[in-house]
């Protein structure tokens, strides 16, 4: 039988009643059901249980909440807010989907979680009528 080159990746996991104060960076998906106070910068997916509690900043390519959540969160692709999640926070994503009962006080920015910079002017390109030069 020949040996499989990859490595199988299982979710990481906060568990109830854990409370870690800190940053957590992760290459793969991460579950939280304990409490987390500070930053969470996940490659893969969060996904905060009912029991989960998470206060600081969240970051992330897709994100199922159903916990208590007072963060900043930027989700790439799907944010989605389960029925008994409580989000107080600016939120920045690519969709987002709300199922009812959930509470969300905020604002949301809908650009797919990145920040959009303006493409600046070439270096041989006029800015405007303003800057032309008089000989």
């Amino acid at each position: 039988m020949a040996k499989n080159n990859f490595t199988e990746s299982k979710p990481n996991t906060i568990v109830s009643g854990t409370h870690i104060n800190g940053e957590v960076k992760a290459e793969g998906d991460f579950r939280i059901d304990g409490t987390l106070k500070g930053s969470i910068n996940c490659k893969g997916k969060i996904v905060i249980g009912q029991s989960g509690s998470v206060e600081g900043e969240i970051i992330c390519q897709n994100a199922d909440f159903s916990g208590n959540i007072k963060a900043q969160v930027t989700v790439e692709q799907l944010l989605t807010l389960k029925a008994t999640a409580q989000l107080h926070g600016d939120v920045t994503t690519g969709k987002l989907s709300i199922e009812p009962g959930a509470k969300f006080t905020g604002s949301c920015n809908m650009e797919g979680g990145s920040v959009i910079k303006p493409n600046p002017p070439k270096p041989n390109e006029s800015k405007g009528p303003e800057e032309k030069q008089l000989k």
